[in-house]
């Protein structure tokens, strides 16, 4: 049996259709005999014809024939549309492409071999191996197919984890960007309110300074004014020191949150130099407090 590389199953469809094939072709061969045949019948009664008789009835004949050639050759190009139809749709089940050849349509060597074929294995393979159901493709089970399939879902299945590992990974990206950012606004807000509390004890300390000017101007006025100046100082003293109460957990707390960023260097310098004022402030008040 000659071998056109495809499987018994696929090698009988292929003589089911050769089989359609010759039925229609001998089926339209004997239409066309039976329009020479009638010719014979209808106009060859007579022992001489003219030339013009000859004429019309070989063009009336020419006809015939080539409405029959005509409608067989439409018909059988429909048909074989029809069968590409059934094995599209049926690889598109399977998520298969197939493609076709036009040019091998026109191989002299291949059809010489589908002509061998249907000479010599076309009545053995007639006798066997005939399906009665109805001409169906079936799905592959073995070689080709399967395995075309079974990489192209590998390949999808190890493409499907790098994308998800790839998210994972911009949803890490995201989360510790979002909260770096949550960090910097907050540190933010925190040397604002240092910001702020740096300017209420700049504020004071001019407090204290025009305190100190009436302070002196007092001593030598009034008795009686020295006392409420020392009050007055005292109060300032004490509101100092609860300043600096603040200003100490303020710092504790922007240890905490700013060591480790850029700015808590900055930071500790501007509170070493405040604390290094306050305490400059303290030594000149001193000066001017009464003794005891």
């Amino acid at each position: 049996m000659a071998d056109f590389g495809f499987n018994e199953h696929h090698q009988n469809e292929i003589i089911n259709y050769m089989r359609f094939a010759r039925s229609k072709r001998v089926l339209r061969l004997k239409t066309i005999d039976s329009c020479f045949e009638e010719l014979k019948d209808s106009r060859l009664v007579e022992d001489t014809f003219t030339v013009d008789e000859v004429k019309e009835m070989l063009d009336g004949l020419q006809m015939v024939v080539r409405g029959e050639v005509e409608m067989e050759l439409i018909n059988t190009a429909h048909t074989n549309v029809l069968l590409l139809r059934q094995l599209f749709s049926q690889a598109e089940k399977f998520y298969l492409r197939l493609q076709s050849d036009i040019s091998e349509l026109e191989n002299r060597e291949l059809l010489e071999q589908v002509a061998e074929f249907e000479k010599t294995d076309f009545k053995t393979t007639n006798k066997i191996n005939q399906e009665p159901s109805k001409p169906k493709l079936a799905p592959l089970n073995e070689g080709g197919v399967s395995e075309l399939l079974n990489k192209e879902i590998a390949r999808l299945q190890e493409e499907n984890d790098k994308l998800k590992a790839r998210l994972r990974t911009l949803e890490s990206q995201a989360m510790s960007a979002l909260e770096g950012k949550t960090k910097v606004e907050r540190a933010l807000k925190d040397l604002q309110k240092l910001q702020g509390e740096q300017q209420e004890i700049s504020s004071l300390e001019n407090t204290v300074a025009a305190l100190k000017e009436d302070y002196e101007r007092s001593l030598s006025a009034n008795a009686a004014s020295q006392k409420d100046l020392q009050e007055n100082l005292i109060s300032a003293k004490h509101e100092l020191l609860r300043v600096q109460e603040q200003l100490a957990l303020a710092e504790k707390e922007l240890d905490k949150k700013f060591q480790q960023t850029a700015a808590y260097r900055n930071m500790k310098e501007i509170l070493t130099k405040k604390n290094e004022q306050i305490k400059e402030i303290r030594k000149r008040l001193q000066k001017y407090e009464p003794d005891e």
